[in-house]
């Protein structure tokens, strides 16, 4: 017994347990699936049955296997090698394990999954019993043939065999959740069977590996599994600390395919039964993050508000009014913080052409009373206050009151699908060569994103919704007519400046030159 102190063999005894608790996963759920097929109050008698009958049969093909490899005499030679019985059988079993745990390998990689045809009658005991039978046959030499291929002694072996068998026993489902829920675990247990294998196959032709090698090996990697699943873990916490919103969208969008730069290439747009096309996972993308957004990043600024001014003349009231496309415009007097209310444009031509002057009365005249909401409500607030306005646009106001941007209906589409200018706009992202844009100063940063395919400029954090706040919180100052800034693979060069306001950037994409080796 004094092989008991050698801590080589608590080694492999404890290595041979996990093995076969793995290796005898695939039989407790063909045992599970046979045991579905009796009525509910026969299932765990006949699942321990099976467990039963597997340990009993395992046992007894160790004491076979076990005594059919003391036959050391040779029974023929090939060459320089001689064959023994003992020999054979190593030989036998180690192609046997390889071939096992390449097919389970190439099932496991391919996504093959064992099902279970549905019947709507019970089996009988007797039927269901036999077939277990059968299957703890097949099912046990893979086992058995690992067991003499790891360790020397029959006791150890039969110990891991009682062992593993007992744990599955108490601990059935739980442990088929565990190794469904990390088929990593079981694809290196199987990467463990072919190495046995190998050395089987290695050892029936004469070259001896020391099992130390085989134990620092499979220690080594489970070492290297459990840090990869303690990382899986913590990556999981993590990601679940996001909001729900986020993970989803992040889900659908890896599905619909990647769109960022250097991911993916662009591709032409698809035919039917194809991937979808950038313009598509753009639009999905609007959709799935238009809630997390703030109301400042989808509404038209202040500075892009058309607006009329009661204090001028009728003729320049009806030149202006004439020649805007907007359907609705706001009217104040002297300066845009002295609002009186907003109004449709032809309502407005009718007053002039009437009466030579506007009706400033929110009663009697064009004028209606606006609505206002707070910036810091949200993307779907605003849009069930849009469906209750009837036609009319909202005004965007700031803790002060101060007006800082209206929403239209076509903003939140705009938000969606991307820009749809007015007749008196030009598109805020203009491509003029390949891999060179000219963007307006005002352009809103998630649409910027999609165009230039890029993740960088949007921030959770960040107090701003357009380019050019993006790039004053980087240049930290008002930039010069030209300044120029690269960050993750662009280059930006400002174009214009007006009225202390970025109006108009170059954007351009880094080209790595690549220098020929000598």
């Amino acid at each position: 017994m004094e092989w008991l102190l050698d801590p080589t063999i608590w080694v492999g005894l404890i290595t041979l347990i996990i093995l076969e608790m793995v290796l005898g996963i695939d039989n407790l759920i063909f045992i599970a699936i046979l045991a579905e097929k009796l009525p509910p109050h026969q299932r765990d008698k006949a699942r321990l049955l099976g467990l039963s009958l597997a340990m009993a049969m395992r046992l007894g093909l160790l004491t076979i296997v076990s005594w059919l490899v003391t036959l050391t005499t040779p029974l023929f030679s090939v060459g320089p090698l001689a064959f023994s019985g003992r020999d054979l059988i190593l030989l036998a079993g180690g192609l046997f394990l390889l071939f096992k745990a390449t097919v389970e390998l190439h099932e496991r990689l391919e996504g093959v999954m064992h099902t279970q045809a549905q019947s709507p009658a019970y089996a009988s005991f007797s039927a269901v019993v036999a077939q277990i039978v059968v299957l703890d046959a097949v099912f046990s030499l893979d086992a058995v043939i690992t067991a003499v291929g790891m360790v020397d002694q029959l006791g150890v072996m039969m110990a891991a065999v009682i062992v593993s068998i007992a744990v599955m026993m108490l601990a059935s489902k739980p442990l088929t959740r565990f190794v469904n829920a990390h088929p990593t675990v079981v694809v290196l247990c199987l990467s463990f069977l072919l190495m046995i294998g190998l050395s089987l196959v290695a050892e029936g032709l004469g070259f001896h590996i020391p099992k130390g090698y085989l134990y620092a090996a499979i220690g080594f990697s489970v070492l290297i599994e459990t840090l990869n699943q303690f990382a899986r873990r913590n990556f999981l916490r993590s990601e679940a600390r996001k909001p729900f919103r986020e993970r989803t969208a992040h889900a659908v969008l890896q599905l619909l395919g990647s769109h960022r730069h250097g991911v993916a290439q662009p591709e032409p747009a698809p035919a039917a039964g194809q991937d979808f096309a950038a313009e598509e996972r753009n639009m999905v993308s609007g959709v799935l993050t238009l809630a997390g957004r703030s109301l400042r990043s989808v509404m038209t600024p202040r500075t892009d508000i058309s607006w009329v001014d009661l204090d001028h003349d009728a003729e320049r009231l009806l030149q202006q009014l004439q020649s805007t496309p907007h359907s609705q415009l706001l009217v104040c007097r002297g300066h845009a913080d002295n609002l009186l209310g907003i109004a449709r444009t032809k309502d407005l031509i009718r007053d002039l052409a009437l009466h030579r002057r506007i009706d400033a009365s929110l009663k009697t005249g064009p004028l209606r009373q606006p609505i206002f909401l707070p910036e810091t409500a949200g993307v779907l607030r605003a849009i069930e206050m849009l469906k209750r306005a009837h036609g009319q646009l909202i005004l965007v106001a700031d803790e002060y009151g101060a007006v800082q941007g209206l929403l239209t209906p076509v903003d939140i589409l705009e938000a969606i699908a991307g820009e749809f200018p007015d007749e008196d706009e030009q598109p805020s992202v203009e491509l003029v060569a390949t891999g060179q844009w000219h963007v307006d100063g005002a352009a809103d940063l998630h649409h910027l994103e999609q165009v230039l395919e890029t993740s960088s400029l949007t921030s959770d954090n960040a107090d701003y919704t357009s380019l050019a706040g993006f790039l004053l919180a980087n240049f930290e100052t008002l930039p010069a007519l030209g300044a120029t800034l690269e960050l993750d693979g662009l280059r930006y060069e400002i174009l214009a400046v007006e009225d202390r306001r970025i109006a108009k950037v170059r954007i351009s994409r880094i080209v790595l030159e690549t220098v020929p080796a000598d």
